[in-house]
């Protein structure tokens, strides 16, 4: 169990195919989150984003009769959507580490390994499974991208699991599988 918020001592002490779960803030983003928050001065970003454990994903919330939210599925995007801003989002904001699914391209992994940041692959299709372990929704921000586009914030309790599928050394356990299908095929 890895207690958030990550520090960069901890997310590069992550190795290539270990199994996480995380407890504490993570927040959640899409493509219109990326572009939205790299559009905005410093002083107009959240500052749950900067450091963040990001989440790539679209919820399907639910408010409550209090005015709440609850979130009833949570699976991953791929993140290789992403590709074209993660890299330069990971080093304005810190990011420590990303959850998704696929794996993401060359630039990034570049800039996890200069910044300390990790890619954690999460298994699609377990959204239900997922949503359980985002115990609190603390809050939306930019609501108006839509439900699947704004940035949610969340506390975790026993998050996961996720694999270590890209570390902060430049290891890819995308990139093996592929290496060695060229190489046996």
């Amino acid at each position: 169990m890895i207690t958030l918020p990550l520090d960069e001592k901890t997310a590069r002490s992550l190795k290539l195919g270990e199994t996480v779960y995380l407890s504490g803030p993570v927040v959640t983003g899409r493509d219109e989150m990326h572009l939205r928050a790299m559009s905005l001065p410093d002083e107009s970003i959240p500052d749950d984003l900067k450091g963040a454990v990001l989440f790539h994903c679209g919820p399907i919330m639910s408010r409550r009769d209090d005015g709440s939210w609850a979130v009833i599925a949570a699976g991953p995007t791929t993140s290789a959507r992403m590709n074209s801003v993660e890299a330069g989002f990971i080093r304005r904001f810190g990011i420590r580490a990303i959850i998704g699914k696929g794996g993401m391209s060359e630039e990034v992994s570049e800039a996890m390994r200069e910044t300390g940041c990790v890619y954690l692959a999460a298994t699609g299709g377990a959204a239900i499974s997922l949503a359980e372990g985002l115990s609190k929704c603390k809050g939306c921000e930019w609501e108006d991208l839509g439900m699947a586009e704004a940035m949610w914030r969340f506390d975790t309790s026993r998050f996961g699991p996720f694999i270590v599928a890209m570390d902060s050394e430049g290891g890819s356990l995308y990139r093996n599988v592929t290496e060695s299908l060229v190489r046996d095929y």
